[in-house]
């Protein structure tokens, strides 16, 4: 008689790997600020604030 001790796989899947560091998100904000100053087109400047304050709360030490 044989006995499996093969270990049943996990139905809970891995944990993710980060897509983005730190620095990236520093460097995005750098970018969309930028790219803020130039624009003058209201709505585009609500929308590059509001991806700026998101990417904000995911970066721990956020300007």
């Amino acid at each position: 008689m044989t006995t499996d001790t093969t270990p049943e796989p996990s139905r809970e899947p891995g944990r993710a790997r980060a897509l983005l560091s730190t620095a990236d998100f520093r460097l995005l904000r750098t970018a969309l600020s930028s790219h803020a100053r130039q624009t003058d087109d209201r709505e585009e400047l609500a929308k590059i604030n509001a991806l700026h304050h998101r990417l904000g709360t995911y970066a721990p030490d956020a300007e």
